[in-house]
């Protein structure tokens, strides 16, 4: 039974909560810096509490999406999660969930504190949720796989970037933007279809094995992430 599984959190815990303190570090201390030198001193010292916060978060999901796509490629055809689709788990994938629930932590926070809109708290804590839930183990094959979403992330916080500093129709944003609809296009609407689809399979095949917490919070925490992919 799923339910009675044991956690694997723990062996992962140092690496979570790393990974926490890393992005607030990145938040707070890396990217005003990065921020500064993009902008220069005096227009950084001109913005407000908001718009620094902007430039924060943007930076330091930039830096997670660096992290977590080459972690969530080398995870991809691990023999324990091919092999059972629903609780297979290897350690490998276990380090890649701690990252990413450290960083999802931390943007939680973030998104909270500043508010940043419905769409992105709501993203932050299901994808949280989520993915903390994969230690159970739980569904980790897929989890790796959904990672894969973040293909478009860089592209999207370039393209915000380019606006803030002045570069709006620049050939470089042109360009930026046409990988930034690709990736976007391919990963989570195209491939996270697909995904989705084979995740339902999964997840139903091996329903009577699960909480009804459980499987309520995932069957809907999907939708509701491919709702906010076809509404941005």
């Amino acid at each position: 039974m799923a339910a009675i599984l044991p956690l694997r959190l723990p062996d992962h815990l140092h690496t979570f909560l790393i990974s926490t303190v890393g992005f607030a570090a990145i938040h707070h201390l890396a990217a005003p810096e990065f921020a500064r030198f993009i902008l220069g001193k005096k227009a950084w010292d001109a913005l407000g509490t908001r718009a620094r916060a902007g430039w924060c978060s943007r930076v330091a999901s930039l830096v997670h999406a660096l992290i977590v796509l080459p972690l969530a490629g080398s995870c991809l055809h691990l023999p324990a999660l091919a092999a059972d689709r629903a609780f297979g788990w290897d350690p490998r994938v276990g380090t890649l969930f701690a990252v990413t629930c450290g960083y999802f932590l931390w943007d939680s926070v973030v998104c909270l504190v500043h508010y940043e809109g419905i769409g992105f708290l709501l993203h932050g804590w299901v994808c949280l949720v989520l993915f903390l839930n994969t230690f159970r183990p739980f569904i980790a094959y897929y989890g790796a796989r959904f990672l894969l979403w973040e293909l478009s992330t860089p592209f999207l916080n370039i393209h915000w970037m380019l606006d803030k500093t002045g570069q709006t129709g620049s050939t470089l944003q042109f360009v930026n933007g046409f990988i930034l609809v690709g990736t976007f296009a391919g990963a989570r609407l195209v491939y996270g279809t697909i995904m989705s689809y084979q995740f339902y399979q999964t997840i139903f095949e091996v329903r009577d094995g699960l909480s009804s917490g459980i499987f309520v919070s995932y069957v809907f925490g999907n939708v509701a992430l491919n709702g906010l992919n076809l509404y941005w």
